[in-house]
């Protein structure tokens, strides 16, 4: 089988890497010039967490992630109002959880790909043309390329999805969401070794010290407007100006625009994820939203339930029909999880920071604990660790 993926993300990625390790010959179409820089702190666990300990990928992430103890919530003076401990959610997983920079998770990806699959940068899918039993795909570069499945694991703004299923009405969540990577040794200090974020109602940044010096930043706030901004620094400075503490630092630090990742907050809603040999992975058709704090995991575990799908099928079409069959519900309560958190997330009133603050203090106690992280993750789902443990 010869497979093409269009996405050189966490899903297109793990998807290479498992496609390759069943036998097909795989081609990774990426339209980014190369691989990209800009991300955030993430809190993996959960599903894609055992496709990385199939594979053998945990040990190079904990290798590159990050022993974080837990998110303070401080106010315009630094003083932490509240905490959320990592442990609480840490103990719903069994343990099994990294916090981990996002290119840092894709750079161990991509070394995990073996030496035959062809990875091509700067590549664009321009057009798909499906047979009964082919895909062929035109590239910005020129080339053409044939194969017998086309997986489309091109992120939210998917540009197979909108070629193949045509376009899709995105469910906005009412969030705008940005995130870079900056130097001050002032923020650094204060934000080293804990993610701190904070206590604000409807906007809210959040910071990492990290290994190499720099913070990592993330940045959410409420607006209905479904434009992104032409200039997302200036959009910052503007939108998150007067926080306190260090933020006027890190905003007066923020890189040029190409250097931030700037995005919505939405739900990708599909009645359907595959079409003749196209199939959608990852958040081309099940993106779950940053609330969900499931995205990256869900992406890698996608791709591992799609190629153990495909592996036990001689018909693709059964294969992708078992892949939506089974995947599908822990997408759908994932995003249900992630849809419910959005006032806990980021409160419209100074009531409901409160409320929040109150939570998190009996989220100390023995037998809340528990109940607060499983509220905040979701029902978790062992799929995966299944369809591994069959094999």
């Amino acid at each position: 089988m010869r497979v093409i993926i269009a996405g050189a993300g966490i899903s297109g990625l793990a998807a290479a890497e498992r496609f390759s390790a069943i036998g097909a010959d795989v081609i990774v179409v990426e339209k980014a010039p190369g691989p990209r820089d800009q991300g955030y702190m993430i809190d993996f666990f959960g599903p894609g967490y055992d496709a990385a300990d199939a594979t053998g990928l945990t040990p190079r992430l904990h290798e590159l992630g990050y022993h974080i103890t837990g998110a303070s919530y401080v106010d315009e003076k630094g003083r932490e109002r509240a905490r959320l401990d990592v442990e609480s959610v840490a103990d719903v997983v069994d343990r099994r959880f990294v916090s981990i920079m996002r290119p840092d998770l894709e750079r161990a990806l991509r070394d995990q790909l073996p030496d035959d699959v062809d990875l091509r940068y700067g590549a664009a899918v321009t057009d798909v043309v499906t047979g009964p039993d082919d895909v062929t795909v035109r590239l910005s570069t020129g080339d053409t390329v044939r194969g017998d499945l086309l997986i489309g694991a091109d992120g939210i703004h998917s540009t197979v999805r909108r070629l193949v299923f045509g376009d899709v009405e995105l469910r906005y969540l009412g969030f705008h969401t940005a995130a870079y990577v900056f130097s001050d040794p002032t923020v650094h200090a204060a934000t080293r070794n804990r993610f701190c974020l904070t206590d604000t109602v409807n906007r809210q940044l959040g910071f990492y010290g990290l290994r190499d010096g720099r913070v990592a930043t993330f940045a959410v706030h409420r607006s209905d407007d479904l434009n992104r901004p032409s200039d997302p620094r200036a959009a910052l400075r503007e939108i998150y100006g007067g926080l306190g503490w260090v933020t006027s630092r890190a905003l007066a630090a923020c890189p040029p625009p190409s250097q931030v990742y700037y995005d919505h907050v939405a739900q990708v809603e599909l009645p359907h994820w595959s079409k003749g040999r196209v199939v959608l992975l990852g958040d081309a058709c099940a993106a779950v939203s940053l609330l969900a704090g499931q995205g990256a995991s869900l992406g890698m575990a996608g791709a591992f339930v799609l190629a153990d799908a495909l592996r036990d099928c001689d018909i693709v079409a059964d294969g992708l029909a078992r892949y939506e069959r089974d995947w599908r519900p822990v997408v759908t309560e994932a995003q249900r999880a992630g849809r419910s958190a959005a006032n806990w997330f980021l409160p419209t009133t100074r009531a409901q920071l409160i409320l929040r603050r109150v939570l998190l203090r009996l989220a100390r106690l023995p037998i809340a604990n528990r109940a607060v992280a499983s509220g905040i993750i979701g029902k978790p789902s062992t799929l995966v660790r299944r369809l591994a443990d069959t094999k």
